[in-house]
């Protein structure tokens, strides 16, 4: 019997246990929490979480156990953005430390992009919180990254000009193959003035473009950082892309 199984097991119980009432509860449990829970020993309780621990179903954190990096990918073919997101948190720090910039994560919404993550930036001065908030695919890097890789289409129709520096789709259609040589996209102005981003793509299990990772910061401030943070983007994008295609490989985890 697997640790896994072996302690599922140990828990099963009638609907009202304590057990059953743990699984309902969203705070994260301790481990003497789960020792009451369960019944089981507090050794034999160590032993299977700290198996758990090493297969990546479970991990600890400084509140208590929560479901690991394996158990998220496994979950993330059923609901796949609250699981991507969580996944990508150590990516988004290691970019917000980078550069002290925002530092989002998007994905494709029906004709838009909708924000899935983000990492404030450190300056006082600094972009908007773009979580849960769908956005035009044209006039935003991480739009363009979805465009150009094929995970979503430019609208039809005349594109809306929200600035002057917007782009018209004669432009976005020469730029987009430059997005795809270069590995990041660059915006200034185009969405607000004064507001800038890049974006790299990020890819999935099947190695397609589900996703995008950017930062969005002061024009002023971001365009002279561009030859720094595209190449960083793209090299975190395709770190995110090796945890969610094989997250136990990427760590040497057999």
């Amino acid at each position: 019997m697997s640790p896994c199984s072996a302690f599922c097991f140990s828990t099963r119980s009638s609907p009202a246990s304590p057990s059953t009432r743990r699984l309902k509860n969203t705070r994260p449990p301790a481990s003497s929490e789960l020792v009451e829970s369960t019944g089981l020993a507090r050794s034999t309780a160590s032993r299977l979480l700290a198996a758990l621990e090493r297969t990546e179903l479970l991990e600890r954190t400084a509140d208590g156990y929560v479901g690991g990096q394996l158990f998220a990918l496994y979950a993330a073919l059923h609901d796949p953005w609250p699981q991507v997101a969580r996944l990508a948190e150590p990516v988004l720090q290691a970019v917000s430390e980078a550069c002290g910039e925002t530092v989002h994560l998007g994905v494709a919404r029906s004709d838009s992009v909708f924000y899935i993550a983000q990492v404030e930036s450190t300056y006082l001065l600094r972009a908007r919180d773009w979580n849960e908030v769908e956005v035009p695919v044209h006039c935003t890097s991480l739009g363009k990254v979805l465009c150009a890789y094929g995970a979503l289409k430019l609208p039809p129709g005349q594109l809306e000009k929200l600035t002057e520096k917007t782009r018209t789709r004669e432009e976005l259609l020469r730029e987009l193959p430059e997005v795809r040589d270069r590995g990041y996209s660059v915006s200034h102005d185009e969405l607000e003035v004064g507001l800038s981003g890049l974006a790299a793509p990020v890819a999935g299990l099947e190695g397609s473009v589900i996703a995008s990772l950017g930062v969005s910061g002061p024009t002023v401030r971001l365009q002279e950082k561009i030859h720094d943070l595209g190449p960083l983007l793209a090299r975190e994008g395709a770190r995110l892309a090796s945890l969610l295609q094989a997250p136990t490989q990427a760590r040497g985890v057999v």
